[in-house]
């Protein structure tokens, strides 16, 4: 490993930081938040940390929970309209009355720094994250066995999209797949993405090659800890930890979504 991840992370930030204080006008985003959920008020509480570490202006719009739909989505036109927004993010999950699939298609594709629009500009923040840091570590993807257990929109599938451009041999894996099945690809996989939610479902039972490469996204809190998808200490080349792992990678990558939206939004 050439570089820890929260070593990589600070690097970036300070690189981002810099750039910032020259600019004219700071970049600026806004949070939309319909929703009471303790992961949503943790992953925003860090994205404002980031935000002011950078010197990027961000402004926090939490909305009641019965909001309606086309409140949520007049407010979004709003924000596409203003100028002075660069970036637009709704937090998930949304309540019931809310489709989140028409909020995801309301946000302007150049201010969709989350990158779930399907016309977005940018790449999903996660699977940015982790090609990034892949690419840092100089983990060669092309031509490569990449195996993403779980198929979510938010990482399974846009990560199995931005391996395969990377020329990557990609398998996904998921609820569906036999066990035995599951052993048969890991065994044969370099490169190797978890996120399903599922504390060290990888683990040793499983066989690895050594110079296999482990990105753990999962998370589960049980006894007051974060534990990731995979057992630390597998027997491989490098293991993303939990937390201080893709977590971080998913919040830089936001913060360059919203720098590339800034300088194109001022073209």
């Amino acid at each position: 490993m050439k570089m820890e991840i929260t070593e990589y992370v600070k690097q970036e930030k300070e690189r981002i930081r810099e750039e910032v204080s020259g600019l004219r006008v700071a970049p600026y985003f806004t949070i939309i938040q319909v929703n009471e959920d303790e992961g949503s008020n943790i992953y925003i509480a860090g994205k404002i940390k980031d935000a002011q570490e950078l010197g990027i202006n961000v402004q926090h719009m939490k909305c009641p929970l019965d909001m309606r739909e086309e409140d949520l989505l007049r407010l979004i036109n709003d924000l596409n309209h203003n100028k002075d927004v660069h970036g637009i993010i709704v937090q998930l999950p949304l309540p019931p009355q809310i489709n989140p699939a028409h909020v995801k298609c309301a946000i302007d594709p150049a201010k969709d720094i989350d990158g779930f629009n399907p016309l977005s500009h940018f790449t999903p923040c996660t699977p940015r994250g982790i090609l990034d840091y892949l690419k840092e570590e100089e983990i060669e993807i092309d031509g490569k066995n990449c195996v993403v257990i779980g198929r979510s929109d938010i990482v399974g599938k846009p990560m199995a999209k931005v391996l395969l451009n990377e020329n990557g041999n990609v398998t996904t894996l998921h609820s569906h797949t036999s066990k035995e099945d599951m052993k048969k690809y890991v065994a044969m996989a370099d490169i190797i993405v978890i996120a399903i939610g599922h504390k060290h479902f990888l683990d040793d039972s499983f066989t690895f090659k050594e110079s296999a490469v482990i990105v753990d996204v999962g998370i589960t809190r049980e006894d007051g800890k974060l534990h990731g998808d995979s057992l630390p200490g597998l027997p491989v080349r490098l293991q993303t930890p939990v937390p201080k792992g893709v977590g971080l990678l998913t919040r830089l990558s936001l913060m360059k979504n919203l720098m590339e939206a800034y300088y194109e939004l001022q073209d």
